[in-house]
């Protein structure tokens, strides 16, 4: 059987030149990538996951702007400033037009530790629909409780489109951008990503169910309503930090380059 492990590109490891909870989180944000290459959410080298580093200074990881989400490394991350400007000496180039959407969240949600934005067939169709998530599975009551929408307004690359998106989004964990995608907003990057898990789930779903042809049952709106304790309940209080382990545990199985 050939190795299909990913090849680790030739980086120098940054593991010494950072502080220890800076290295945890560039672990766990390229764990994060290759988690969503290997769920097939990816969309080659386009969409991004950004962190924010702990610390006043609002700086933030994001991917090096070129490699697929596969290849990505902890040394690989790209530290940026709130204008996506590289602060360190990255052979990698940024995409400061891709952090837009990014930096309009960080900006106003101090407790948006991580934001996930994909651009899968699933979500992208759901946000073609005129009604938006149906509240037709389990999976989207979770969603139904903290959803906003946000209107396309082209590629979102615009200073002037900040103040829409964010006044959108609110409070909100879950945004679904209009003709666009998905974004997931999490105090963590285990939270983010069970967030997304969910909301892809939730969209994957409602386009299999409206290919049968059949007429949906919709789920009571008085269960919607109660579900934020419910989600509480199904992950011991924990949110992504329950399944984080695990899906560590399965990428070390398949590939542990992510941690170089």
């Amino acid at each position: 059987m050939p190795d299909t492990a990913s090849t680790p590109l030739d980086i120098p490891s940054l593991k010494d030149r950072v502080s220890a909870e800076e290295w945890q989180l560039r672990v766990d944000l390229a764990a994060a990538y290759r988690l969503v290459a290997l769920y097939g959410w990816s969309d080659l080298v386009f969409t991004h996951i950004s962190a924010r580093i702990p610390g006043p200074e609002h700086h933030f990881l994001i991917n090096p702007y070129g490699l697929m989400f596969d290849e990505i490394t902890a040394s690989s991350l790209v530290k940026v400033d709130q204008a996506c400007n590289k602060l360190d000496d990255s052979p990698f180039p940024v995409n400061p037009a891709g952090f837009t959407i990014h930096s309009a969240v960080h900006a106003v949600r101090e407790d948006a530790g991580c934001v996930l934005h994909t651009h899968t067939r699933a979500g992208v169709a759901v946000s073609a629909q005129r009604d938006g998530v149906l509240p037709i599975s389990q999976q989207s009551t979770f969603v139904l409780a903290s959803l906003a929408y946000h209107d396309y307004e082209g590629v979102a690359f615009r200073e002037d489109e900040k103040p829409r998106l964010q006044a959108d989004l609110g409070d909100r964990r879950f945004l679904m951008l209009r003709n666009h995608g998905l974004l997931t907003v999490g105090r963590t990057i285990a939270d983010a990503f069970l967030n997304m898990y969910v909301f892809e789930s939730t969209c994957q779903i409602q386009i299999a169910a409206q290919s049968g042809g059949s007429a949906l049952t919709h789920v009571n709106p008085q269960i919607v309503e109660g579900v934020s304790h419910a989600m509480k309940v199904q992950t011991g209080g924990l949110g992504g930090a329950f399944a984080w382990p695990a899906l560590i545990r399965k990428l070390d199985r398949i590939d542990p380059s992510y941690k170089t």
